[in-house]
């Protein structure tokens, strides 16, 4: 449905993006995650026609953002990051409005503005002006806005910035409801915004993907170390120099000051959890528990970003 083909943008010398490529399926939801100014926004205003790429070729369901503009806006639904809202207006004579413009006209023109109400819980509030309104309630005019015309694509740029924890569930469950019926581009740098909406996961940095990956395959994908969590019944002996001589094993270090529990780690590919299970039944070990850890989305996000947990908040 979206297609990204070595995509680049500068402006003068700055590189925004430096060749970026992905595709987003129909029906999914693709997490966009990267730090301040990875390039998340600059993608989407390429992708719904803001702005031109320098080079490369950006194509939604079929259609070339640059040669065929009119065709991709009349299939996409964009809520940038400051939605654009006449805040003078009422909800729903400004989704009137924007439904012209997007050109639903005649009888199909109240219902598409009755169901955007109804899709973003607006309804008690359509007669209000946009400016008495909560944060909250304007993000969902902003949402409301890029669906009412029914499109096939979804771009959303940061559409909880600022919400309180109320607020960021209601969104969420509305975003959460389009997964099958649209597709959706969700760019964000807060990650349990991912963990809980996305389906795949690409993390943009300093212009780059630096991962594309299913959610929760991506650490494994990107990790050289196998690393696994080896306990002992509590009145084992000593264990940590058998572990070592185990083929494969890089180190083995004492886990949370427990003489009985390890964290193991092995070389990519060693298959050190197996290993460990033979080695236990050859010799007869008092093993308790063997539990490969992978790497959370957040441990590879600051891996391959090199940004410090404070942002991530």
């Amino acid at each position: 449905m979206i297609e990204v083909q070595d995509l680049r943008k500068s402006f003068g010398e700055r590189v925004a993006l430096d060749g970026i490529s992905f595709r987003v399926e129909k029906g999914e939801i693709l997490g966009f995650l990267g730090p301040n100014g990875a390039g998340k926004t600059t993608t989407m205003r390429i992708l719904t026609g803001f702005m031109p790429p320098t080079s490369g070729r950006a194509l939604v369901a079929g259609f070339d953002v640059v040669l065929r503009p009119r065709e991709v806006k009349r299939r996409i639904g964009y809520l940038p990051e400051h939605p654009p809202l006449y805040k003078e207006m009422t909800v729903q004579s400004y989704l009137a409005f924007v439904a012209r413009i997007k050109g639903v006209a005649g009888k199909q023109l109240r219902s598409s503005v009755g169901s955007a109400l109804e899709r973003c819980g607006l309804q008690e509030v359509a007669g209000r002006l946009i400016q008495n309104l909560s944060k909250g309630f304007q993000q969902r005019v902003g949402i409301a806005q890029a669906i009412v015309h029914s499109p096939e694509v979804m771009v959303l740029d940061e559409p909880t910035v600022g919400l309180d924890p109320r607020q960021i569930l209601k969104i969420r469950n509305l975003i959460r409801s389009f997964r099958g019926e649209k597709t959706v581009i969700l760019s964000t740098h807060i990650i349990p915004e991912v963990e809980k909406l996305c389906d795949r996961v690409a993390i943009i940095n300093e212009g780059r993907i630096a991962a594309l990956d299913v959610r929760g395959r991506i650490g494994s994908t990107l990790e050289t170390v196998e690393r696994v969590s080896v306990q002992f019944t509590p009145l084992a002996p000593p264990f940590k120099g058998r572990l070592e001589l185990l083929d494969g094993v890089r180190s083995v270090v004492q886990d949370d000051g427990s003489a009985n529990r390890f964290l193991v780690e092995a070389n990519m590919g060693s298959e050190i959890s197996r290993r460990i299970f033979e080695r236990a039944m050859e010799e007869r070990w008092p093993l308790a528990e063997v539990t490969p850890l992978k790497p959370t989305l957040e441990e590879v996000f600051l891996k391959l970003t090199g940004e410090e947990r404070g942002i991530l908040s």
